[in-house]
């Protein structure tokens, strides 16, 4: 089968494509044919051999995946042979998702929302289970509570400010003055210029704040927050602020769920929740995805298309 692979820690020259032998699913596993891979920025810093590196291998990137079940292996009887799936499997063991096969647990998958493409799907597993562990299983987010979600147009973000409206919450989103408009078509009551202003001088008395940034930004993020308030951070452990005062401040590292990835679904299928795709690449441009990405501009998410 063909993949891309990490030669060696360093650039997006490091993606090469290479012809692997097809794997095998084993006890619970199922064979997926991959149609379309999403790119995360997990995926380049550890292509970079800035994170999640296991020691002694040199792994091949990616774990976003929207495909077709190839084969299932004993045990398994969620799938068949031909149901479309989609998902993030072994996060953060390597899943090598940039290839034409993958082999994962089966409840790493779920069902592919109907309606979307398989391009669409492969948008949705990383970025918007991280949104919604974050916001529903860590913060519980309730009707009428004030969230704020930094980098809103971003991969996570624009998942986020969705999730937390279907929610029932009020939601602010920082962002540029050129994704306005998108943003608030995504629900959010409130946008805020990062460029312009400084969000601790435009919002105030926030349950939830969601920040996918660190450093400085989760710091300032802890002035905005209403007595007993709620900071996520998203880069590491590392980017957590001492809370003091009342408030409360976590990480989170999203995991594989079988159950979150149908309430995704549900929501995509409800109307409630929309993955966008700035930009669609062939898996041989993996390198010129991770140059994009990188730039830390993309609105959205960046899709690996595989024949």
């Amino acid at each position: 089968m063909r993949a891309v692979v990490v030669e060696q820690w360093g650039g997006p020259e490091n993606l090469v494509e290479r012809e692997l032998e097809r794997p095998e699913p084993g006890l619970n596993e199922v064979l997926v044919r991959v149609h379309a891979a999403g790119v995360n920025p997990v995926d380049w810093k550890t292509r970079a051999g800035g994170a999640l590196i296991e020691w002694g291998t040199v792994p091949a990137v990616g774990w976003d995946v929207s495909g077709t079940v190839e084969a299932v292996g004993p045990g398994v009887g969620i799938f068949r042979p031909g149901d479309e799936v989609f998902g993030m499997p072994l996060f953060p063991r390597q899943a090598s998702a940039y290839a034409e096969y993958v082999v994962a647990p089966a409840r790493h998958l779920a069902p592919k929302p109907a309606g979307l493409t398989h391009v669409e799907a492969a948008a949705l597993p990383l970025a918007a289970l991280t949104a919604w562990q974050a916001l529903v299983d860590t913060a519980d987010v309730r009707a009428g509570e004030r969230v704020l979600v930094h980098a809103a147009a971003g991969g996570v973000g624009h998942f986020a400010v969705q999730i937390a409206k279907a929610r029932g919450a009020y939601v602010i989103g920082t962002a540029s003055a050129g994704k306005h408009g998108l943003v608030r078509q995504l629900g959010a009551d409130e946008v805020i210029d990062y460029r312009a202003v400084r969000f601790e001088d435009a919002v105030s008395d926030v349950d939830v704040v969601l920040d996918g940034l660190g450093g400085e930004t989760a710091e300032r993020s802890l002035k905005v927050l209403r007595p007993g308030g709620l900071l996520i951070t998203l880069p590491g452990p590392d980017d957590v602020p001492a809370a003091q005062d009342g408030l409360r401040a976590t990480w989170v590292l999203v995991e594989p769920d079988h159950l979150g990835l149908r309430e995704i679904a549900a929501l995509v299928e409800q109307g409630a929740l929309k993955p966008v795709v700035e930009t669609v690449l062939p898996l041989e441009e993996a390198a010129k995805a991770h140059e994009i990405g990188e730039r830390g501009r993309t609105t959205g998410k960046i899709v690996l298309t595989i024949a």
